[in-house]
C-alpha cells in the first residue's frame, strides 16, 4: 500500500473540497477528477520546463 507523506492540513482541505452528502461514496467523483486532472497538467509543464533547462 503506498504511503503518503501529506500534512493534516493539506488532507482537510482536499477532503473537503471532493466531499459530497449527495454520493454514495462519499465524495464528487468529477471533482476528485478535475482536481487530479489539473494537477498532473502543472506537474506536465514543471516537468517540461526541467527538461528544457537540462538540455540548454
Amino acid at each position: 500500500m503506498a504511503s503518503f507523506d501529506l500534512p493534516h492540513e493539506t488532507y482537510d482541505e482536499i477532503k473537503q473540497l471532493i466531499e459530497s452528502d449527495d454520493s454514495p461514496v462519499g465524495i464528487d467523483a468529477q471533482k476528485a477528477h478535475v482536481l487530479i486532472l489539473h494537477k498532473l497538467a502543472e506537474l506536465e509543464k514543471r516537468l517540461d520546463r526541467m527538461e528544457k533547462r537540462m538540455s540548454e
